[in-house]
This record gives structure tokens, C-alpha cells and sequence, in this order.
């Protein structure tokens, strides 16, 4: 589970995101919203 959360952190950081927590939080209450940081269309 550690190595998804690093691969979450990497990806947002990677797209610029400054404040990680605010970011997670507002990622996590939609399955649909980080599928862009990683390259997935839907």
C-alpha cells in the first residue's frame, strides 16, 4: 500500500500540485479523477 500511495504523491507532484493533502482529499472522493495524472481518458 506504501508503494501506491508514493505513486500517487510522485504523480501529483509531477503535475505540478503544491499542496499534496488538499490534493489527495480532493482526489480521493472521485475514483474518476486521478485517472489523467497516470495517462487514462475516459
Amino acid at each position: 500500500m506504501a508503494a501506491f500511495r508514493n505513486l500517487a504523491i510522485g504523480a501529483l507532484r509531477l503535475a505540478g500540485v503544491t499542496n499534496l493533502a488538499k490534493a489527495t482529499r480532493h482526489n480521493a472522493r472521485d475514483h474518476r479523477r486521478p485517472l489523467p495524472f497516470i495517462g487514462i481518458t475516459t
